[in-house]
């Protein structure tokens, strides 16, 4: 076990006690001498916490990366890597842990300068990787991922300091508003919200199947709902989300015939390093948050 965090805690959480609501004390955008979002652009993000830019990507880059996917999700000699989290029913693929690591596309990819600009420009400096994964919803079999803050995972159990991260979505297919998208909740990055419960060892092989400690009480996400509402981030293959770390967010299980894959990217600062896990407990493993801070360097296409 790891000894307990002695930084100063501005984020409390998962101390047995009720679910509440923390004024959030970081910026949302910092400042930034990075300059690939409009003033418009900046301001959206700040308000509502996400920012979504359709067709980002062409039709060829999206093919090129569906067919490495593909590749890796249907080859069984990989499915007993510690990095790739299958559904409990069915044995499917649900998510592939280190993409970035496991193939070289996708490593260029989490460099390429249309995201990685974007993500200096929002958390004001070079960024590192803290995670890459991507998640599967095939179609009728692909399920849900309940409403959760990604920082109060990352604080908690892999202690990430700060709200200095920022999650890129990418489609790669078409999303629906129907076979499960990614659904936020406008304006909630700016609040915390403390769950009740206590972080279990190794809560990570668990959770990655699916989430319950960690999760807000529902009569404060009903309150955030009326605060902010629900947005689909539904879109074209190709589309990209940026969203804060600490947006409530969460999604559908897929029960069309269209399945649904995204790539996730989760760049976080280089001034905001991880220090011991808020719970006191061991890290998680590398593959989940990286603790090699190297900075990326943007490359122009990710395409060779």
């Amino acid at each position: 076990m790891s000894q307990s965090n002695t930084e100063m805690d501005f984020y409390p959480t998962r101390l047995n006690s009720e679910s509440k609501i923390i004024s959030r004390t970081d910026p949302v955008v910092y400042p930034s001498s990075f300059s690939s979002l409009s003033e418009e652009q900046e301001k959206f993000f700040e308000n509502n916490g996400y920012l979504i830019f359709e067709n980002l990507f062409t039709t060829d880059e999206v093919s090129a990366l569906f067919e490495e996917l593909k590749s890796l999700s249907e080859d069984s000699s990989k499915k007993d890597l510690p990095q790739f989290i299958l559904e409990e029913s069915n044995k499917e693929v649900r998510s592939i842990f280190e993409i970035h690591k496991l193939s070289e596309i996708y490593s260029r990819l989490c460099r390429d300068k249309r995201i990685v600009n974007t993500a200096q420009h929002l958390l004001g400096s070079k960024v590192y990787i803290h995670q890459s994964r991507v998640n599967l919803k095939p179609g009728f079999d692909g399920k849900e991922f309940y409403w959760h803050s990604d920082f109060e995972t990352w604080h908690s159990e892999d202690g990430m300091p700060n709200m200095r991260a920022v999650s890129c979505s990418i489609s790669l297919t078409k999303n629906y508003e129907f076979n499960g998208p990614l659904m936020v909740i406008p304006g909630s990055h700016k609040e915390f919200v403390s769950c009740s419960g206590k972080t279990p060892e190794n809560h990570y092989i668990q959770s990655l199947k699916k989430q319950e400690i960690g999760t807000p009480d529902k009569a404060l996400l009903e309150k955030m709902v009326e605060k902010g509402g629900i947005v689909s981030a539904k879109g074209d293959a190709g589309s990209a989300i940026f969203f804060d770390c600490n947006i409530m967010h969460g999604s559908n299980g897929n029960i069309t015939p269209y399945p649904r894959s995204n790539a996730f990217f989760v760049f976080n600062s280089v001034n905001n390093s991880l220090t011991e896990p808020f719970c006191g407990l061991s890290p998680r493993p590398n593959y989940i948050g990286s603790r090699d801070f190297t900075p990326l360097e943007p490359i122009e296409t990710f395409l060779e």
